[in-house]
């Protein structure tokens, strides 16, 4: 159980927080006494804001064993039951939702607006993903249909694949949690959830919200905190059917080393690109474009991080595009009109100062931003960047955007392809001509057209290509992920 200082409890409005694993519902680490003590502090204030024990191999392994047992009730259940099990959470967080805002605000310094949309997201995801319980179906298959087939009743049903492992970062602490143990649970699976170590307790009251409800299958649903020595115990297991994991390339390829035979999902980094043709609206252009790069900090998979813009209109934009940073307000994300706040850490900040020094020394021009104080980097556009400086090859992960000047369509094209990561793309445009092309001509799981590539609705289908990953997430393509086909045939 960890305590935080009396203005944070002030700010949210209750007594105390309290902090654990959770295996099913039996709380672990309840004392300092259990394990290693972790401490989340706030990456504005630098305070403290919760304790948490963090859970050793053997809990890990009690974890996993659980899940195993419930699967066989879960896999057993009927999905009237696993459908009311969701409506019950988003139910349950709708009521709560000024108050979850608060914990993702307390934890990751997420500004409280944003923390609040994300909330609101959250319950979206679980209504949608409750809707799609009602179409996990199948397909009769005509046998007869070749010359060597016979006539048979043959068809083949989605059945649950058994434990998942999720885990999740800090950039999203909720929404990305309710991505993967709902359309897990909904299938019929049990779950072991590692959450972020930057957000326990955000993880924590979500899942507690699933454990406590009346319609909850019995220990389907386990939550363990640790750091890379839990998460491989957690991979390497072969009680895991499914490994289903948010976060970084380097993670992800052990993982995919660790994992074994297992079904595994990627949801990886980014290296979002747009391009600003000659037609585009250039003031829509420059607003969204500010959104896209500085939202959350630049702390998103899909933040903007590479603009391509025609060079008859690069110097337009580039003024538009400086004058909408400008505007927006960096500081305390306590603070309910501040639109950027801290990175996670002091770390982060730093790396990123370093590859704004870097990019300037290889010629790169600041035109916006670039300071740092402390955890806050101010948002930053950079301008004659090219395709050999790091601060465009590599994911940034801060408030830092580059622009590049291009010839027209077909450069800006390659230059947004030339990379090993395909999450999203986006380009501006009033030309029907170029969009057609670009859906087919950007190598990324997303196209977007006017918008920005950091566009994304829960309810489709959202994934990457190349280094970006692997399956897709979105309530209906999750739950596809999470099923496997069985084959049926009666003669």
């Amino acid at each position: 159980m960890g305590l935080i200082p009396e203005k944070f409890l002030e700010f949210l409005g209750i007594k105390k927080i309290e902090n654990n694993n959770l295996i099913a519902k039996k709380l672990i680490g309840s004392s300092e006494e259990d394990g290693e003590i972790k401490e989340i502090i706030n990456p504005y204030t630098k305070q403290p804001t919760t304790k948490y024990v963090k859970c050793n191999i053997e809990d890990a392994k009690r974890a996993l064993d659980t899940a195993k047992k419930a699967f066989n009730e879960t896999k057993k259940s009927k999905l009237s039951q696993r459908i009311a099990w969701i409506e019950d959470v988003a139910k349950k967080l709708e009521e709560r939702k000024d108050e979850f805002a608060k914990y993702i605000t307390l934890e990751v310094a997420k500004p409280i607006s944003q923390a609040r949309i994300e909330v609101q997201r959250c319950i979206e995801n679980l209504k949608i993903t409750a809707a799609e319980g009602y179409h996990i179906l199948g397909e009769t298959i005509p046998t007869d249909a070749t010359s060597s087939g016979v006539k048979t009743n043959s068809f083949y049903k989605r059945v649950p694949a058994g434990v998942v492992v999720a885990i999740t970062p800090f950039n999203f602490p909720l929404n990305l949690v309710a991505h993967k143990i709902a359309p897990a649970l909904i299938a019929g699976n049990s779950v072991v959830l590692k959450p972020t170590p930057e957000a326990p307790y955000t993880a924590y009251a979500f899942a507690k919200l699933f454990i406590e409800s009346e319609y909850a299958i019995p220990d389907a649903l386990s939550v363990v905190y640790g750091d890379a020595d839990i998460g491989s115990i957690l991979v390497k297991s072969p009680i895991p059917r499914i490994i289903s994991f948010t976060g970084s390339v380097p993670v992800g390829k052990i993982i995919t080393q660790n994992a074994g035979i297992k079904k595994v999902t990627l949801e990886l980094g980014g290296n979002a690109a747009t391009f600003v043709e000659s037609t585009a609206d250039l003031d829509l252009a420059a607003s969204r474009c500010a959104i896209g790069a500085f939202a959350n900090s630049g702390q998103v998979c899909i933040s903007l991080q590479r603009i391509y813009v025609d060079e008859k209109i690069y110097d337009e934009f580039a003024k538009k595009l400086g004058e909408e940073a400008s505007k927006l307000k960096v500081g305390n994300p306590f603070e309910e009109d501040t639109f950027m706040g801290p990175l996670i850490n002091e770390e982060a900040a730093s790396r990123a100062e370093n590859w704004i020094k870097s990019a300037v020394s290889e010629g790169a021009r600041i035109i916006a931003g670039g300071e740092r104080k402390g955890n806050i980097l101010s948002p930053t556009i950079l301008a004659d960047v090219t395709d050999d400086m790091k601060i465009v090859c590599e994911e940034v992960f801060a408030p830092i955007v580059s622009l590049v000047k291009v010839s027209g369509y077909d450069e800006a094209v390659e230059k947004m392809n030339n990379s090993p990561y395909g999450l999203q793309y986006s380009m501006f445009t009033n030309r029907i001509d170029l969009m057609n092309r670009a859906i087919d001509d950007f190598e990324a799981g997303g196209v977007i057209i006017n918008d920005i590539p950091t566009l994304r609705f829960d309810i489709q289908p959202y994934g990457g290509v190349k280094l970006s990953g692997i399956g897709r997430e979105g309530p209906k393509f999750a739950i596809e992920e999470m099923t496997e086909i069985k084959t049926i045939i009666i003669k």
